[in-house]
C-alpha cells in the first residue's frame, strides 16, 4: 500500500471512529446511587456528549420490553412530556418526543431513527440517530438538529444487566450554558434513575 493510499484509509478510520466514539476523554460528572455519570467534549461542538452507566437486576427483555412501549417511556425519560410511535419496521423504529424546557427557552422536539441490534454474547445494542425532517416542524417547538447515541445491555450473571446510554444532541436554537450544563448531567441521571426503578420493580 502506498503512503497516500495508508494515509487515506488512516483519515478514513479517523474519521469514523470520531463521528462514532465521539472524543474518548470522559470526566465523571456525578457518581450517585450506583449511577455514574461523564461527560466528553466534542470536537466542533460546544455541547458536550454524555455516558450514564449502571447496574440494574433485572432482564434484558424486560428493559427492551420498557424501551419498546413508546408512549410510556415517557414517564421515565427526562424532561419527556410526549412520545409516540411514528412507524415500526423489523428491527427499526421512528419515534416523536416533545420535551419539557424551562421559562424562557423554547420547548424543543425530536424525531429518532432507533436501530436495534442483538449480539452473541446476549448483549444489545440500540443505536439512536436523529432525523429532523423526517416529519415536518410543529409550532410552538424547535427541533433538535442532531442526536447521535445509543442504549447497551449487557448481561452480568444471572439476574444483573449493566445499562449504558450515551448520547450527543445539538438542541437547535440558542440554549444558555447552565441548562447546557445542567441537562448533560441530569438527562443521563434521571432518565436511568427512573428506568432503573420501573425495571427491578418485582
Amino acid at each position: 500500500m502506498g503512503s497516500l493510499q495508508r494515509m487515506a484509509v488512516l483519515c478514513g478510520l479517523t474519521v469514523l471512529l470520531s463521528a462514532t466514539a465521539h472524543a474518548e476523554d470522559w470526566q465523571t460528572a456525578k457518581d450517585e446511587d450506583g449511577i455514574k455519570v461523564s461527560l466528553s467534549e466534542v470536537a466542533g461542538s460546544k455541547y458536550k456528549a454524555y455516558r450514564g452507566v449502571t447496574t440494574m437486576k433485572t432482564s434484558i427483555a424486560k428493559l427492551r420490553a420498557l424501551q419498546e412501549d413508546v408512549a410510556g417511556a415517557c414517564s421515565w425519560i427526562h424532561e419527556c412530556k410526549t412520545q409516540k410511535l411514528l412507524k415500526h419496521e423489523g428491527d427499526q423504529s421512528w419515534t416523536y418526543t416533545q420535551f419539557n424546557t424551562p421559562w424562557p427557552v423554547t420547548a424543543r422536539d425530536s424525531v429518532l431513527h432507533i436501530t436495534t441490534s442483538e449480539a452473541a454474547d446476549g448483549s444489545l445494542t440500540r443505536k439512536l440517530e436523529g432525523v429532523p425532517t423526517y416529519i415536518p416542524e410543529e409550532k410552538g417547538f424547535v427541533r433538535v438538529a442532531q442526536v447521535e447515541g445509543y442504549w447497551k445491555f449487557v448481561p452480568k450473571g444471572a439476574d444483573q444487566v449493566e445499562v449504558t446510554y450515551q448520547v450527543h444532541t445539538e438542541p437547535g436554537g440558542s440554549v444558555p450554558s447552565w441548562l447546557a450544563n445542567k441537562f448533560v448531567v441530569d438527562a443521563p441521571f434521571n432518565t436511568l434513575k427512573a428506568l432503573k426503578a420501573r425495571a427491578e420493580k418485582p
